[in-house]
């Protein structure tokens, strides 16, 4: 009788592959466990047990494991099942999702590795001289790694050589399965037992000449330490505490005097703070927690829709201790990573260590260890803080998953696959678990908020902000008028200068939005006109005059910032258009002696830059941040009395039917930062068309407005929340082969559906990375079988792969694009 497992392997790849086990190896795997299979000729991969059976394959023959990587499953049933929901509805490969899913610390690599031939007669002056360093070395040990050979030939492209010797029948080529995770171990220091007695200490003591002073000094420096603390002493601990060396306490340990030992540890570990008081909600807070609760007992998902500045974590805190108390484990998704360090200082404040943070700034080793905490339902667990992909934890209890500002479209993955929106997938998950999800934002998008008021979710609005603290008051320049009447100093209105020095004169901290980075996007000729353009893209070049280059956005090319045109010579070069870089640098002339700091992505590259920044912010340290939409995100300052937008209208003009949508929203999170505590705060928004209805919707604080006249236009139009829409994205870097495949793929989508089909489209930047792009759209009605269709598209996609002259075409699909 034959075994067989079903697994899923980590390449793109639509279906599960079935491998051949003994009955041993049948009755010890359990799914969820990780398996070592062979793949291809050669190669190894880390494929994950999804099924046991006793069927065989009928299209090929199932070949033998090569070995189970663990004792007990890494992934859960549910985890399994959320996997192929996300496949499914949006149209990615399986094994794209459990790559995605899983820390690639956990998905071992194969590594090459290579032996010599047993039993083959060699020649040795037939060898090259790096054929022959290579046997030499071979005779030395028994394996190499190509690693190894690199070093040995001190090159990079050394894959011809291991080729030749391979064709003369040298060595062999084996691939290994190599564990990247490693735990963390902490070097501890303790007294040598035979100095724990009275009489043998103070002999110790005596023996130190005047030369071991330090040494000396160390050994009460930890006798002090240990009175202190009353627990293990870190050899980090002491060395900082003593203000010593190493050397010192090397030597102390080759006397005998101490001893070291190792502690396996956690690498992130948030000490338990001093708890806060019990958590007084106010009248407002209670009412909305209250029906939040009730709405609990009818709807698994519920809206809050509070102001900014409402006190939204309040209650988010307190419904987790609810379910804390339960048992459960509490998810919380964030948009942004920024937006944890805030967050973690404030929950472990209130729940001291059971707070774990998963997203992608930390390291795959610290990654693994929040996935086994979840996995053993650890207390240092219970609470997840995490950016969109801590969706994919093994939860085994979850109990209640926390949205906050779930209209961002960072929630949206846009490449690679699964190009999945976290808040949808979340509702998915809770609902295999019996849980509740509460979605918070001062801003919902448009599909939220419909559903919430067409009685799908449930809708708890807070409308009143926390310590009764007035909305800011938003004053609008225009900034036609302000060039015309000579009142702008550079980018700055003198009303957005005088409100600036007013803050200063109050001590208060001003932030000051522009949703741009770099110095400025445009380079330009004075003589001929002509811009520095990407070679690989179809985008002007952006200048960062930090680095004095000019760099593209969108695939990373840069070049030196040129002293004349490349077109005609002229020195005549001006920017135009400004970013964040710029702004900074014309605060800096503005106010000389005051600290300016920027926060966008060349400031918040390193792991640790987002805490410097905020916590600079925070502790009054920084007078301004500049900054780009990370600013724009739930973060809570409460010394900040003025918010400047420099320039609205770049948001607005967007090609894209959620421009106005997104717009409001970015207006309003940026200017909810102002006036936190009990002053109440300024907006200063610069625009050339202040009788926009969007930036009047703004300054009126009128969300019902955007959402009535939003909703009329996608209902006309056929968009979201009435239509969903599929994106298909096709890229080639033959631009007439590309025209015509998306003109097949078009046709045949036309005549096999009767919904509406757009395309196929140039998009704004109609190629990257030297590859053209062309867009389809196909908009599938409320009322039309979404499944159906999917399947349809599916259909034409594989017919798409088979025509040869387009197999080169690459498609994406992505469901519900944002």
């Amino acid at each position: 009788m034959s075994f067989f497992v079903e697994v899923i392997i980590p390449l793109s790849l639509p279906k599960t592959f079935t491998y051949k086990v003994s009955e041993a190896e049948f009755q010890y795997i359990q799914k969820g466990m990780r398996i070592a299979v062979p793949f291809g000729k050669n190669k190894i991969y880390t494929a994950l047990a999804v099924d046991l059976h006793q069927n065989a394959p009928t299209l090929y023959e199932a070949r033998e494991i090569h070995q189970i990587l663990d004792e007990q499953p890494i992934v859960n049933e549910f985890q399994v099942n959320h996997w192929f929901w996300i496949a499914s509805y949006y149209m990615c490969n399986i094994g794209d999702v459990y790559r995605g899913a899983l820390p690639s610390a956990l998905l071992l690599e194969s590594e090459t590795i290579i032996s010599q031939q047993k039993d083959t007669v060699i020649n040795e002056s037939e060898l090259s001289d790096d054929e022959f360093l290579i046997y030499e070395a071979l005779q030395h040990q028994s394996s190499l790694k190509v690693q190894n050979i690199m070093d040995i030939l001190n090159k990079k492209s050394v894959l011809p050589v291991i080729q030749k010797l391979i064709h003369k029948n040298i060595i062999t080529l084996e691939e290994e399965i190599q564990e990247v995770y490693k735990p963390k171990l902490t070097r501890y220091i303790r007294l040598h037992p035979h100095y724990q007695s009275e009489e043998n200490l103070i002999a110790l003591l005596d023996t130190f000449n005047k030369n071991a002073g330090k040494q000396k000094e160390l050994v009460l420096q930890y006798f002090q330490l240990q009175a202190q603390e009353r627990k293990p002493i870190s050899v980090k601990q002491l060395t900082e505490t003593a203000n010593t060396s190493a050397a010192v306490i090397k030597a102390l340990v080759d006397k005998g005097i101490f001893e070291t030992y190792y502690i396996q540890e956690d690498r992130v570990n948030f000490t338990q703070n001093q708890k806060e008081n019990q958590l007084a909600l106010s009248e407002a807070q209670q009412k909305a927690h209250d029906e939040i609760v009730n709405t609990f007992t009818g709807k698994e998902v519920c809206l809050l829709h509070g102001v900014t500045s409402s006190g939204k974590t309040e209650i988010y805190t307190k419904l987790i201790e609810q379910y804390i108390g339960q048992g459960k484990q509490v998810l919380y998704l964030l948009p942004e990573i920024a937006l944890t360090t805030q967050l973690v200082s404030r929950l472990t404040k209130h729940f001291g260590n059971k707070v774990a943070v998963f997203h992608s700034k930390y390291s795959n080793n610290e990654r693994v260890e929040v996935w086994q905490n979840v996995l053993q339902q650890s207390e240092k667990a219970q609470i997840i803080i995490g950016a969109r992909s801590a969706l994919f934890l093994p939860f085994a209890n979850l109990g209640f998953i926390i949205v906050d500002e779930e209209h961002e479209l960072t929630f949206k993955q846009q490449d690679p696959a699964p190009r999945y929106h976290a808040r949808d997938a979340a509702i998915v998950l809770a609902n295999a678990h019996q849980s509740k999800v509460l979605l918070g934002s001062a801003t919902p998008s448009i599909e939220t908020y419909y559903n919430a008021t067409s009685g799908k979710f449930g809708l708890v609005v807070l409308k009143e902000r926390f310590g009764k603290v007035q909305m800011p008051e938003i004053e609008l320049v225009d900034l036609k008028d302000s060039y015309f009447r000579k009142r702008m100093k550079g980018h700055f209105s003198l009303t957005l200068i005088e409100q600036i020095t007013e803050a200063f004169a109050n001590n208060e901290q001003v932030i000051l939005f522009q949703n741009r980075r770099g110095f400025s996007p445009v380079l330009e000729c004075l003589t001929c006109g002509h811009v520095p353009q990407c070679p690989q893209c179809d985008v002007s070049l952006t200048y960062h005059k930090y680095k004095n280059q000019l760099r593209c956005h969108y695939c990373g090319y840069n070049m030196a910032k040129p002293t004349n045109c490349h077109a005609c010579s002229s020195v005549d070069l001006e920017t135009k258009g400004f970013g964040t870089e710029q702004i900074e640098l014309e605060l800096a002339e503005l106010f000389p002696n005051k600290n300016i700091k920027r926060m966008d992505q060349d400031t918040t590259r390193g792991k640790y830059s987002f805490e410097k920044i905020i916590d600079g912010f925070k502790n009054r340290e920084i007078d301004v941040l500049v900054g780009t939409q990370m600013l724009a995100k739930g973060l809570d300052f409460d010394n900040v009395s003025l918010v400047g937008i420099m320039n609205a209208d770049n948001m607005l003009y967007h090609p894209d039917f959620r421009a106005f949508e997104r717009s409001y929203q970015m207006m309003t999170q940026v200017a909810g930062r102002s006036g936190r505590s009990e002053k109440r705060g300024k907006v200063i928004i610069q625009t050339y068309n202040p009788l926009h209805n969007i930036i009047q919707q703004v300054t009126h604080n009128d969300y019902e407005g955007m959402y009535k006249e939003q909703l009329y236009e996608r209902k006309i139009y056929y968009y979201p929340p009435f239509y969903r829409l599929i994106r298909l994205t096709l890229k080639h870097r033959d631009f007439e082969k590309l025209k015509e495949g998306s003109m097949w793929l078009y046709q045949v989508l036309k005549q096999n559906l009767s919904i509406p089909v757009l395309g196929p489209e140039e998009p704004v930047v109609s190629r990257i990375r030297n590859e053209y792009i062309r867009t389809i759209m196909v908009k599938i009605p409320g009322n039309a079988s979404l499944q159906g269709t999917k399947k349809t598209i599916q259909k034409v996609l594989n017919s798409f792969e088979v025509v040869a002259q387009y197999r080169t075409i690459k498609v994406t699909v992505n469901v519900d694009f944002y």
